[in-house]
């Protein structure tokens, strides 16, 4: 027996899968319903404008399956065209049909209650604040809806921290009124944060909570899990916000680590091997089969899995 399997049988190591990891029900619904759109018309082409969601391996899968991905529109469309479940604005909606495709809307409900919140509070005069990173699909989607409702450009501002709103302080200050609403996978602690500082500067203020339920579940989840373990690994795509903000959340309360496949697993060996609690989860865009090559990669360093 070597020195390492010796260590391995001395100290019992365990690894625990959230409950609420994978897909949620809008991915779930957009990567369902594109294959099932394809399936049924095996003769025409079928495309999503944009990346359905942010997984470059669903994006692989689909394409095996002749679904292609466009960066942008062609002149003359043809087919099915597919809006992405970040949604997209009302001008991207017509210019598709206007250049000749048949167009299916898959963009997450949550997404679309965020758009029609905005919305409603530019129409009734608010100075509206998107809580949300600034070139997000989601939250360049909601911000043209917003911008196109009203009256003025500049009564809509897209906030990716406190500083930058602490850079419009005095625009805050001279608005009579001010709306707030968030990016679906943003945090509850980013929101506390923002509610705490402009409750004294603001005249009124109006809070719209749209974070994804799912995504609420999921991070507070995570946190528990994360408080009893040595070492978190959060599975999914780097440019998916909902997983990069679990990955940020769990690194305040445990050692974290963030990957998109089971092979960068390899470049944590020190960290896998020194821990004893290992808890994962995935972001809403992570496949199951993705997750569960990740729990087997682990399983290979003699770690027990637990239910």
């Amino acid at each position: 027996m070597t020195l390492k399997e010796s260590w391995f049988n001395t100290i019992k190591k365990t690894i625990k899968l959230a409950k609420n990891a994978g897909f949620c029900y809008g991915v779930k619904r957009a990567v369902d319903t594109t294959i099932k759109l394809k399936q049924e018309n095996i003769n025409k082409s079928v495309c999503v404008l944009g990346e359905l969601i942010h997984n470059s391996h669903v994006i692989k899968e689909l394409e095996t399956l002749g679904i292609k991905t466009l960066d942008s529109l062609p002149d003359n469309g043809e087919g099915i065209c597919i809006i992405r479940s970040h949604g997209e604005s009302d001008d991207v909606f017509r210019e598709v049909q206007k250049r000749g495709f048949e167009l299916v809307d898959l963009t997450c409900l949550d997404v679309k209650k965020v758009q029609s919140r905005a919305v409603e509070l530019v129409q009734n005069g608010f100075f509206v604040i998107i809580l949300g990173k600034k070139e997000h699909p989601e939250v360049l989607a909601i911000s043209k809806n917003a911008q196109r409702a009203a009256d003025n450009h500049d009564n809509v501002f897209v906030a990716p921290n406190i500083n930058s709103l602490k850079e419009i302080e005095n625009k805050i200050k001279n608005s009579s009124k001010v709306g707030v609403v968030l990016q679906t996978t943003q945090t509850k602690e980013y929101l506390f944060e923002v509610v705490n500082y402009l409750m004294p500067i603001c005249k009124i203020l109006k809070i719209v909570n749209t974070i994804c339920p799912s995504t609420s579940l999921r991070q507070e989840e995570a946190k528990k899990l994360a408080k009893n373990s040595d070492l978190m690994v959060v599975v999914g795509s780097k440019k998916s916000a909902n997983t990069t903000h679990l990955a940020q959340l769990l690194s305040e309360i445990t050692q974290t680590i963030h990957i998109e496949n089971e092979y960068e697993l390899d470049e944590f060996n020190n960290l896998i091997l020194n821990a004893n609690n290992i808890g994962v989860t995935a972001g809403a865009s992570t496949p199951d089969k993705l997750i569960q090559k990740v729990l087997e990669k682990l399983e290979e360093y003699n770690i027990e899995r637990t239910k």
